[in-house]
């Protein structure tokens, strides 16, 4: 672990326990005391991640305080204080946790909690982290860099969550709550304008139709310049161009809730193309000088997103004690994206790609809420297909070689049903003391059909229409089924002395279902089974991958001291990752000629891992009406340290690498630092706020890399907003990555050699080597004002 972290970590830490220590020094008067979430007991700001937060973390609401789990939550409203605009940039305020758009793409999400997640977003991987919108699951992570707006809160969940969510989330689960209509008529209006030509503008708006039924909508247009060019084509890179609606209805009439929501986005942001970290190997092409420039020259497709979904909320309180929940899902998305792996002019590497998803789920909840029992008993189903196509281009090589340029096209469908379920109760033993037990049986039928054809001679009819390709080869005609079975289990013991400590035990167990890799080949298949002859057996088990499962064992404190003024959380986690999924791209020499023409997916169970941690946070109400009535200082931070480390890692030639393989985008620090400085001014209060979050070195791969292998670095954020005292209007000014700190959060690697220093660099697919890099945001000011009738 690199020293420099480490004393970056200790000086997070002894900032919070400075904190700690603060805040009764600073109060200037005795606070009455109060249960936490008392309102006069904390400022609004307290609330962002106090304890007496209500959540939904355990499908019922509760405090936060009283969930025996990981869980950060946080409030809309002090998420637009910040300037967050979009799902990812919560990771700087969560311990353990990454959240990236996905390489080569604008609104494909990659998230990684705990060292549990996904990498690459084709059809036939599912993640290891759950994303629910009004807790129904986002079966796929096209479309899920969710913007910020007409949000409530954002609820993290860390470690398995597999008894009460969906499926899948053996990492963690990421709840994004909509906003629920107000009782009264209302609009609001929100623009920005920034750095970058950025320009946004979100109205929402509501009405009460009767006394029971509401409706509303909010529409959204969101808009930015490219933080670099493509010098070849002429257009932006790394800009954005959304344009997204949401709507809801709303009948309750006390006993019964019901609510009908849908929305709809259309991405047609330029493609997001990287740039090359070495020159080109064949044309010399040298590195460029703006890491958000790029030579990309695949145009064959325009970049767009188009997704648009529905829920159905119903909650029926059948008794004082008893509520019956049906949450009903469909969600479709389409997705064409040209993405140049090379960066380069010449199709040496060139892949235009096709994503379809749709998926229909059912969840059926019976709720009990007793004197000492409460809890709840489900069903859950999911009906989802992913469609996957895309052509693999290698023009150059064939040019080098005196032939017609080969192109791999892929297709692969994937089809998933699943059903389960699943109960979670729990039993105040004593008015201190209380156990819950919880399970859930999953049944998941994964079926897969994946067609890969060779074609001379141009891109295939799927994406040039005009082409003159001409198919001489099929690598793989599969079709396969399987079903993954497993129960999980959960419990856990909570002792509360008073309503402001927690001290809990949790054990959970997740699991992730298998799959069959759809950018495998079939004709690569070895002879498995060793009976001499390389049949359907060998193939299906070639292209197949088992289920991964994880152990997690937690122990916990969550507590509000000082009248509330101080909310912490501290947990420590064991955890024991068996059968892990690694999914990995190679090289392949179809002719045998020496040179690589294509390349194939090979996924296996390699690897067996602990993933251990801490993770540390609070926030303190340091000060207040220090300076004038209505003042206050709050200070919150958050630390996560994780040991990730495989015992076992078994190589394509059988050999077991552990000591060679890393966690990938598993930084072993996180943490951050911030501060709300609220002075009363002008018939309102002006709130200055800065952050600051640390990652530790990370990985983008199991194998390292020093060129696309991220050091560790700090991002600093700050902002100023003025908010009337009616609430009516708030104006801020917000500055993001304040230093300017280019930090890589993607990649693609097809070379060998380069290490140590001066050593060859070998294309493995292609001829220019391809070893390309995406990075973070860079330095960005933008002023937001938002008026409320």
């Amino acid at each position: 672990m690199n020293m420099m972290f480490v004393t970056r970590a200790a000086l997070f830490s002894g900032c919070a326990s400075l904190a700690m220590l603060a805040a009764p020094a600073a109060a200037q008067e005795s606070e009455p005391s109060g249960a936490p979430g008392d309102e006069d007991a904390a400022p609004p700001m307290m609330e962002t991640q106090g304890q007496g937060m209500i959540v939904t973390a355990r499908r019922r609401e509760e405090r936060l305080a009283d969930v025996p789990l990981s869980i950060t939550a946080i409030t809309g409203e002090a998420l637009e204080q910040q300037g967050v605009l979009e799902l990812t940039q919560i990771a700087q305020q969560v311990p353990n946790i990454t959240l990236e758009v996905s390489r080569g793409t604008n609104t494909t999400l990659t998230a990684f909690i705990r060292g549990v997640g996904q990498q690459d977003p084709v059809a036939g991987f599912e993640a290891g982290v759950g994303l629910y919108v009004d807790d129904v699951y986002l079966n796929r992570p096209q479309a899920a860099v969710l913007d910020v707006y007409d949000v409530e809160r954002i609820e993290v969940l860390r470690g398995p969550q597999g008894t009460l969510y969906g499926r899948n989330t053996i990492g963690g689960a990421i709840k994004y709550v909509t906003a629920e209509l107000p009782d009264d008529p209302s609009l609001s209006i929100r623009g920005t304008y920034g750095s970058f030509d950025q320009a946004d503008l979100i109205i929402t708006g509501s009405t009460p139709l009767t006394d029971t039924l509401k409706i509303g909508a909010s529409g959204a247009r969101l808009s930015r310049g490219g933080f670099g060019d493509n010098l070849n084509l002429g257009t932006e890179n790394y800009n954005k161009d959304v344009w997204a609606a949401r709507g809801t209805l709303e009948f309750d009439n006390g006993p019964v809730f019901v609510r009908l929501s849908g929305d709809y986005i259309i991405d047609e942001s330029e493609a997001r193309q990287g740039t090359r970290l070495i020159p080109g190997l064949l044309s010399g092409a040298p590195v460029l000088d703006d890491v958000f420039d790029t030579r990309a020259g695949l145009d064959i497709v325009e970049q767009e997103v188009e997704a648009y979904g529905g829920a159905l909320n119903i909650a029926i309180e059948l008794t004082e004690t008893i509520t019956l929940k049906s949450i009903t899902g469909y969600r479709e998305d389409k997705s064409t994206t040209p993405i140049d792996f090379d960066s380069l002019p010449a199709a040496d590497l060139d892949v235009p790609a096709i994503y379809e998803n749709d998926q229909f789920s059912q969840e059926l909840q019976l709720l009990y809420e007793g004197d000492r029992l409460s809890g709840v008993l489900g069903f859950y189903y999911l009906d989802a297909d992913a469609f996957t196509a895309f052509d693999v281009a290698l023009f150059t090589t064939g040019d080098f070689i005196g032939l017609p340029g080969l192109n791999a096209q892929t297709l692969g469908d994937v089809g998933t049903q699943t059903w389960s379920v699943f109960g979670d109760f729990t039993f105040d033993v004593t008015d201190t003391l209380s156990v819950s037990l919880g399970g859930r049986y999953t049944n998941d039928e994964r079926t897969s059909r994946v067609l890969r054809t060779t074609f001379i001679g141009g891109f295939s009819d799927l994406f040039d229409p005009n082409s003159a390709a001409i198919p001489i080869a099929v690598t793989s005609d599969f079709e396969g089924s399987e079903t993954f079975e497993d129960f999980n289990p959960r419990a856990s013991i909570s002792y509360q002395p008073t309503p402001d400590h927690n001290f809990y035990f949790t054990f959970s167990q997740g699991f992730k279902g298998g799959g069959f890799d759809p950018r495998g080949q079939t004709t690569a298949a070895p002879d498995l089974d060793g009976d001499g002859d390389i049949d359907f057996d060998d193939q299906f088990e070639f292209l197949r991958f088992e289920p991964e499962t994880v152990d997690s064992y937690e122990l916990g404190w969550k507590a509000s001291l000082l009248d509330n003024r101080l909310n912490i959380a501290i947990a420590g986690f064991l955890g024991q990752y068996d059968d892990v999924q690694i999914p990995g791209s190679v090289g392949l020499d179809t002719n045998g000629d020496g040179v690589n023409d294509s390349f194939i997916g090979i996924t296996s169970n390699a690897a067996s891992a602990d993933v251990n941690g801490i993770e540390f946070e609070g926030n303190a109400l340091v000060g207040r009406d220090f300076a004038g009535e209505g003042s206050r200082l709050n200070v919150n931070w958050s630390l996560g340290i994780l040991d990730a480390e495989f015992n076992t890692f078994i190589d394509a030639f059988g050999n077991d690498v552990a000591d060679e393989r890393v966690f990938q985008n598993t930084p072993d620090i996180t943490g951050h630092m911030g501060f709300v400085l609220g002075i009363p001014a002008a018939d309102g209060i002006i709130d200055f706020l800065g952050n600051a979050s640390l990652r530790s070195d990370a990985s983008q791969f199991e194998v390292p890399n020093p060129f696309l292998d991220q050091d560790g670095f700090v991002l600093v954020d700050a902002s100023i907003v003025y908010t009337a005292d009616s609430g009516r209007f708030s104006i801020g000014a917000h500055g993001k990555n304040l230093f300017d700190k280019e930090y890589i959060v993607a990649g693609y690697n097809f070379v060998a050699g380069g290490t140590p220093p001066g050593t060859p660099f070998v294309p493995t697919l292609g001829l220019e080597g391809t070893l390309t890099g995406f990075y973070g945001d860079p330095r960005r000011f933008y002023v937001t004002a938002e008026v409320n009738f």
